[in-house]
């Protein structure tokens, strides 16, 4: 009992010591997530001055930084680039929530039945390797000029990845957790739902995260050929600026698309470390 009290104790001692150091302050935790994207963003910016003071190609083609992000300021004060902006992002959520929504569910279905992944398991992967621009003359074909064409190539771009997810996910489920669900009465759904597809979830937030990146591509793909009236995009601005000419307006709209996706990636980011912490898992380093 003495060994017992004595081992918990210093198991306790060691539980607080990697608390203290896990839980540094906050603006600390900020700064060391925050200064390697400031360092790339100014080693990119550094390389594009370069470029253009060599006048390895000429401003009319390449403008500078200064002009770029000059442009972006007057952008973002601008009432039709919210709107914009606006319409691409609402594209891209509902497109994203439908194909997840889909994905999981397939993922989940193959992932439980021989039949379906010896029948589709291997399509899946053949549509996650199609670019999603080759899927656009058949959405047009189907939809024509319309949000259903943007929508379709959203979800044949995402859903395989996410579906795929789920299924990498369940397949790395260790076999003793299976068991040991099976022994406490857990049966078909309530498996799934209690014990496998918990036990999955970094595979499904990473399939999620991917499943997001090709949504994303594709709806922007999309919006460079799929004008739609009276449906201002950042798609369609990025189409005008290259036919009108003017290279600045256009690398203000790809700062504007990119700047999006570090955002969304610092979200999933934020959820993979929450989801970490929970599961007792840390960094290595």
């Amino acid at each position: 009992m003495a060994i017992d009290a004595s081992l918990a104790t210093e198991l306790k001692g060691l539980d607080a010591l990697e608390s203290a150091t896990d839980e540094a302050p906050l603006a600390g935790r900020v700064w060391a997530q925050t200064w390697p994207k400031i360092a790339a963003i100014g080693l990119f910016v550094g390389l594009w001055q370069v470029v253009v003071w060599f006048k390895l190609k000429p401003s009319y083609v390449l403008p500078g930084p200064g002009s770029a992000f000059g442009e972006f300021a007057h952008q973002v004060t601008q009432g039709t680039f919210w709107h914009a902006t606006a319409v691409t992002m609402t594209r891209g959520v509902v497109g994203f929530l439908i194909a997840s929504v889909i994905g999981l569910l397939l993922g989940v279905a193959v992932a439980r039945s021989k039949v379906l992944r010896a029948a589709i398991g291997s399509l899946i992967t053949g549509l996650q390797t199609m670019p999603s621009i080759a899927w656009f003359p058949l959405a047009i074909l189907l939809f024509q000029l319309s949000e259903k064409a943007i929508l379709f190539v959203i979800l044949i771009g995402a859903v395989p990845s996410i579906a795929n997810g789920v299924i990498s996910g369940v397949d790395y489920v260790p076999t003793t957790l299976v068991r040991a669900g099976r022994n406490i009465g857990a049966r078909g759904i309530a498996l799934y739902r209690h014990i496998i597809l918990p036990a999955a979830l970094p595979s499904i937030v990473s399939g999620l995260k991917q499943g997001w990146a090709f949504a994303w591509r594709s709806l922007l793909a999309g919006e460079l050929i799929v004008a739609i009236a009276n449906r201002p995009s950042l798609g369609a601005f990025l189409a005008n600026s290259r036919e009108l000419g003017e290279p600045s307006y256009m690398l203000a709209l790809m700062i504007a698309i990119l700047l999006i996706g570090v955002l969304v990636d610092s979200a999933f980011a934020a959820v993979d470390a929450t989801m970490r912490r929970r599961r007792g898992v840390g960094a290595l380093s």
